[in-house]
Order: structure tokens, then sequence, then C-alpha cells
């Protein structure tokens, strides 16, 4: 259990603090470049994803606290689930937690990543990256476990 905690220690630290210099450079450092496919464009979201719930952005940051620390609570009391899903917990807590930072800092989350090739995309950070892959992960290892406890029965019957 420590060398899990001390691997999803270092993959939050290491991930928080990149999204953290990056978001820096784009928010005071002017690091916009227009490419043809893909831009690196300064904007602020002041909702979730797709700015969905925006008309909340003043209360996003202290909804989005109370459900870290009620994940929080709930890792503690479901060690086996930390256990099992360290890395992507790692990478969910330093996604969500640099976006709330920036709520905090910006007051809207900051986003730079802008695909407009064929289709527009929406605006999003590394951070987002982050966390689409805890969730994929978690999804993958979900579907995994499931498919194993099948073979099980099947076998035992």
């Amino acid at each position: 259990m420590k060398k899990n905690l001390k691997i999803a220690t270092t993959i939050f630290i290491v991930v928080f603090i990149i999204d953290q210099i990056v978001k820096y450079g784009f928010a005071n450092l002017g690091w916009d470049v227009n490419g043809p496919y893909m831009s690196l464009k300064l904007a602020y979201n002041y909702g979730v994803a797709f700015s969905m719930f925006s008309f909340l952005a003043e209360y996003l940051k202290y909804i989005q606290l109370f459900m870290v620390f009620a994940g929080t609570v709930y890792l503690f009391m479901n060690k086996d689930v930390f256990k099992e899903y360290y890395i992507p917990i790692a990478l969910l807590y330093a996604g969500g937690l640099s976006n709330i930072l920036d709520r905090f800092t910006y007051e809207g989350v900051v986003d730079y990543f802008y695909w407009h090739y064929g289709f527009e995309f929406a605006i999003f950070n590394i951070a987002d990256v982050m966390i689409n892959i805890a969730v994929a992960i978690i999804i993958y290892k979900q579907i995994k476990q499931s498919r194993e406890e099948k073979k099980e029965k099947a076998k035992n019957n």
C-alpha cells in the first residue's frame, strides 16, 4: 500500500505541476500559437465540460472541492478501491485539483488546446486529458474484471 501511495503521489505532483506551469504560460506569458489543424489559444471555461453549468461559475469551485473531499473520505473508508485504482485516482486528483485551483486563481479553468481542422472541438487542457485518461483506465479495468468474473463463473458451473 505504501508503494502505491508513493507512486500515486509522484504521479499527482508531476501532472499537477506540469499542468499549472503550462496554464501559467498561457494565462500570463502569451503562449498562443495558431496552427492549420490545432491552435494553442488561451480561453477560460467558467463551467464544466463544454462550458455546461457556467451559470454556477462562482460556486463551482466549492461544489468541486466538496466532491473531492467526499471522494477522499470514500477512499479512506474503502482502501481496496485505492489499491486497485491508485494510478487513475492520482490522475483524476491531479487534473481535478489543478482545474479547481484555476477557478480560485483565474476565476475560470485555463484551456488552450483548440482543434479546428475539419470540425471545431471544445478547447481543453492537460488536466482534462488526464481526467479522461483516468476514466478510460477505470472503464477498461472494470470491463476486464467483469469478463474475468464471467469466465470464472462459467468455469465453475
